[in-house]
């Protein structure tokens, strides 16, 4: 008797707590339902909401058995494991966000330098174009210029041949002077010699005797030194009067001479400006 005595309390003990968490487990499931269900959380489902009844124990079971406390820890792992997908998946989505922005920013800013580099060529070449403008400009003001004055021939240079009387063969010195005239020509366009013989004596004596004595000067240029014909105006004069300057009337030579004198316009200019290249055979074939 004394046996079933003590072992009766005892089987009461060991089985209250048993009872307690049944009891506990069923008021959780029956009551943790809630009234409406909301869904603007991140997981977008309702929350947690604890149980109204914390069983025979209260908060604290010192009974609780493994599978009690799996069943009560099992939706807070769930929610935490899908808070973790949802955490993971808004980095992903983060950095490809970012990702794609930076990528839109770089080619954003390539597109800008390359506007800004075809800004700077259209500014080059629009300063070129008025360069080149400009010289064209100028270039065309100095051919008009030229070309307005092209039968205007400016005397450059002069020199005089004497000859004896009654002879038309040039002298060293003669050859001298004529050699120094021609070869500050050579290559030049836009010039011509005018050669005036003058004799002393009268009449039709007088102006055969100066065209020989010019032909002989007219002989030379052309043989040595290669000054086209068209390029020299050769004119006898006879015994015809020379200007004077302390005179109002001219005075008549006494012998023979020959006036070579060099004249030029602008054509040599024009040339130079316009860059052409000059050559004996363009000067043969284009008189001015």
């Amino acid at each position: 008797m004394n046996r079933l005595v003590i072992a009766l309390p005892l089987a009461a003990a060991l089985a209250l707590p048993g009872f307690a968490q049944t009891t506990s487990s069923s008021s959780s499931s029956t009551q943790a339902q809630p009234a409406a269900a909301s869904t603007d959380t991140a997981t977008g489902k309702a929350p947690l909401t604890p149980p109204s009844r914390e069983g025979f124990w209260g908060r604290i079971n010192p009974f609780a058995r493994k599978n009690y406390v799996k069943r009560q820890t099992e939706p807070i792992r769930d929610r935490v494991n899908e808070l973790d997908d949802l955490t993971a998946a808004n980095s992903k989505q983060i950095k490809d966000v970012d990702s794609r922005a930076q990528a839109g920013i770089k080619l954003a800013s390539d597109k800008a330098d390359t506007a800004d580099q075809h800004a700077v060529d259209a500014g080059n070449k629009a300063t070129q174009a008025q360069q080149t403008a400009q010289q064209v400009t100028t270039r065309v003001q100095n051919v008009e210029s030229v070309v307005s004055n092209i039968d205007q021939y400016k005397a450059s240079n002069q020199t005089e041949i004497r000859f004896r009387p009654g002879q038309t063969v040039l002298s060293k010195n003669a050859k001298d002077a004529i050699d120094q005239m021609a070869t500050a020509v050579k290559g030049q366009r836009g010039y011509i010699f005018e050669v005036q013989g003058f004799s002393s004596g009268s009449g039709q004596t007088a102006i055969a005797t100066s065209q020989k004595m010019a032909e002989s000067v007219v002989r030379y240029l052309v043989l040595t030194h290669e000054i086209p014909v068209y390029r020299i105006y050769l004119v006898g004069m006879g015994n015809a009067p020379v200007p004077s300057d302390d005179a109002t009337k001219g005075k008549h030579v006494s012998g023979g001479r020959v006036e070579i004198s060099l004249l030029k316009n602008d054509l040599e200019q024009l040339s130079a400006n316009t860059g052409a290249p000059t050559t004996t055979s363009d000067m043969q074939q284009q008189p001015k």
